[in-house]
């Protein structure tokens, strides 16, 4: 399973950016795909994440100015980034667990995309 990571860039504080990552390679079924960022200096931490069944969850940080939404038909996930703040200056990392298939039974798989620098100026 591969996870390309998109979107990234320079903005202005109170802009707004989306992020994309689409999964290829083969798989049973995704359980869950989401966002995790690092700035400098400090620990990974999950940003958003939607399940399966289309439930999703935010860092209190960004709830209310980041949407995370899905496309099932590319196995794509967007994270739509508005209201940006200087704090929200990371590397975004996708990530994604996946079920595979292995022999007669499956495995759960993660994933990591590449990470993508996004940088509010204030």
């Amino acid at each position: 399973v591969q996870l390309q990571a998109s979107g990234g860039g320079l903005v202005q504080a109170g802009g707004s950016l989306r992020l994309a990552c689409a999964a290829s390679g083969r798989w049973l079924s995704i359980d869950t795909m989401g966002w995790y960022r690092q700035a400098p200096g400090k620990q990974r931490e999950l940003v958003a994440a939607i399940s399966s069944g289309g439930t999703t969850t935010y860092v209190d940080s960004v709830k209310g100015r980041f949407t995370l939404s899905r496309d099932n038909t590319e196995n794509t996930v967007y994270l739509q980034m508005n209201a940006l703040k200087p704090e929200d200056t990371a590397v975004y990392y996708c990530n994604g667990r996946f079920r595979r298939s292995v022999g007669y039974g499956y495995e759960y798989t993660t994933a990591w995309g590449q990470g993508t620098l996004v940088t509010v100026s204030s």
